[in-house]
């Protein structure tokens, strides 16, 4: 069995990891896989560049441009929605020709446009498409929040700030049930949650739609030596550690605000406690919190386990989330996780036996969390349910034979 898995990136941002993670897990299991993307960080002989660069940045802003139009000239929600008018050909390339099964993965911001879609879609090829957000079954936003248009076809687009039912929502939406509609989808979600919100959509409609989540090299991300990790890192060795890590930790919709409001309120309960936060401008958080804080900058994947291991508790308040790469690598690290019930969060963290879950929005419950792990008098045991819980629901063996498994039903 030959398996193409197609992404925008296979590196940059969760998604991305995601899908590489599951090229390199495939592979250990002699399944003969390869990946397509346009942006290419890894020097994986496995992944394949596509497209030139002048080419690429041309889709990318040409998408953009359109959006930003449409939206009376925006910037607002410019990165919320995708509409996919513009992106590169992939089905003339061998290792599409190649492949039994065409696994799709996060494709925006010009990668594939809905034309192209189509085509690949009426291949005769198996078709499999992880979602990592909600925009394979919208008509062109990637989290709907409190929308639920979706249901029924989109329009009166928030993000647009329309109040129209033909807007650009509803025209993509349509476009999208005419390209599914030349074969069979099969969409993978990677929580029940985007699963349950999926089976909702008309254009899932006639497909299957299951969930299966991503997988995690549980030999990369174990459990080491905390004292050891705190050296490395010049990190105190006598405090409770609270690690927030995110691409860009100083991105709202991660929840930053309601971060540093907890941190005023654990403050007040415990000064014994130091933060850690690691990610692209991760100074502006550590410049904002009521405690001791400790910013690292950008780390290597490479050296995230470290990161996890030096922690006695990862939080996560976010507020868009599917499956999180970063409560995943905490948990196989042995660390406790806290955040807010949202998205696929209360699947990952069984709440007071690896970690917390706070009520959505809630800083009040969000600091009792994050103090209530770091008081407990039973450390080792939510240390060790968090790595159980890694083993026995996201290892690459266990994940890979679920994809195996629907590879060979379809």
């Amino acid at each position: 069995m030959k398996v193409l898995i197609v992404s925008t990136s296979d590196l940059q941002g969760g998604a991305a990891i995601a899908a590489y993670r599951l090229l390199n897990a495939l592979t250990k299991a002699g399944i003969d896989a390869r990946m397509a993307v346009r942006d290419k960080q890894s020097a994986n002989n496995l992944v394949v560049k596509i497209g030139s660069d002048r080419r690429n940045k041309l889709n990318f802003y040409r998408e953009r441009a359109d959006i930003f139009i449409r939206n009376r000239f925006s910037r607002q929600t410019l990165f919320d929605v995708s509409i996919a008018n513009t992106g590169i050909s992939i089905t003339d390339l061998p290792e599409f020709r190649d492949a039994d099964v065409v696994h799709l993965h996060w494709i925006n911001q010009g990668m594939l446009s809905l034309h192209e879609i189509g085509k690949i879609i009426a291949s005769g090829k198996k078709i499999v498409w992880t979602m990592h957000d909600m925009w394979p079954f919208t008509g062109i936003c990637h989290h709907a929040g409190s929308c639920s248009n979706y249901k029924k076809a989109c329009g009166s687009c928030p993000y647009l700030g329309s109040h129209s039912s033909r807007d650009l929502s509803r025209q993509v939406f349509l476009q999208k049930q005419a390209t599914y509609a030349k074969g069979k989808i099969t969409f993978v979600a990677c929580s029940h949650w985007l699963q349950s919100l999926a089976e909702k959509s008309p254009l899932t409609k006639g497909h299957n739609v299951v969930s299966i989540p991503n997988p995690i090299d549980t030999d990369i991300y174990r459990p080491k030596d905390k004292i050891a990790a705190r050296n490395k890192l010049n990190l105190p060795i006598d405090k409770k550690i609270v690690l927030f890590a995110a691409v860009k930790a100083s991105d709202k919709r991660k929840g930053t605000d309601y971060l540093i409001e907890a941190s005023r309120l654990m403050a007040q309960r415990n000064n014994d406690i130091h933060f850690l936060i690691a990610g692209n401008r991760s100074e502006e958080i550590e410049q904002q919190l009521a405690l001791p804080a400790h910013s690292t900058g950008y780390v290597s994947p490479e050296n995230m386990p470290d990161v996890y291991n030096a922690a006695d508790v990862f939080v996560t308040p976010s507020l868009q989330e599917n499956l999180p790469n970063t409560i995943m690598e905490a948990m196989s690290c042995g660390t406790p996780c806290v955040g807010f019930e949202i998205g696929g969060i209360p699947e990952m963290i069984d709440h007071k036996q690896n970690g917390y879950v706070a009520r959505y929005k809630v800083v009040e419950d969000l600091a009792e969390g994050l103090c209530r792990i770091l008081e407990s008098d039973e450390a080792e045991t939510l240390s060790a349910n968090a790595r159980e819980k890694a083993l026995s629901s996201y290892s690459e063996d266990i994940v890979v034979q679920n994809y195996l498994e629907l590879y060979g039903s379809l």
